[in-house]
């Protein structure tokens, strides 16, 4: 019996070492984000919400869309001047990471009139995003979001591996380093 205890104990420590020196796809070493400077916090884990949003014609989508693809969803609008600030950074993160794997969703949460959007965009010289809607809040509120900018980050299984309420500098090599751990095989 004690030797079955021994071997149990020993088999239980080892696979808790294994598990915490390595990094599974998609989990993020929020810890290594802090040190550099972005506030993550860990995500709930679950599979995130399927209520729809829009783009500007109308068009319904939803977040499941994306299955297959880790996903940067950020919540902003156009009064809001850290969200302003932030999204250049967010363009060139598209532009660098965007496509296969990895994916900077940016929905306008609350009122954001189309043309205040698209002149933000234009001035902004914001080419590389989405012009997605949630014009009634439903999926900000369904993830919690009490202020903007705020970002959740979704792993290919359409699970919430971390966020961050507040603004971020996405340029920053730590952004890049949490993208690359986010989009892991």
């Amino acid at each position: 019996m004690l030797r079955m205890l021994i071997l149990y104990t020993a088999l239980a420590a080892g696979a808790n070492m294994a598990v915490a020196g390595s990094t599974l796809a998609g989990e993020i070493d929020l810890a290594a984000a802090k040190a550099g400077g972005l506030e993550l916090a860990a995500g709930s884990g679950e599979q995130v919400s399927d209520t729809p949003y829009t783009d500007q014609e109308g068009a319904e989508y939803r977040l499941s869309d994306h299955r297959g693809t880790a996903l940067l969803v950020n919540f902003w609008a156009t009064w809001c001047a850290p969200c302003r600030e932030e999204m250049p950074a967010l363009n060139s993160l598209q532009k660098e990471f965007g496509g296969e794997g990895f994916e900077v969703l940016t929905i306008a949460a609350g009122r954001n009139p189309p043309r205040a959007i698209e002149k933000f965009l234009k001035e902004a010289e914001i080419d590389a995003l989405p012009v997605l809607l949630d014009p009634r809040q439903k999926l900000a509120r369904e993830f919690g979001v009490l202020a903007l900018p705020a970002t959740i980050l979704i792993d290919a299984d359409g699970k919430e591996v971390a966020r961050l309420m507040g603004p971020a500098d996405w340029a920053s090599d730590t952004a890049k380093d949490v993208v690359n751990e986010l989009k892991a095989p």
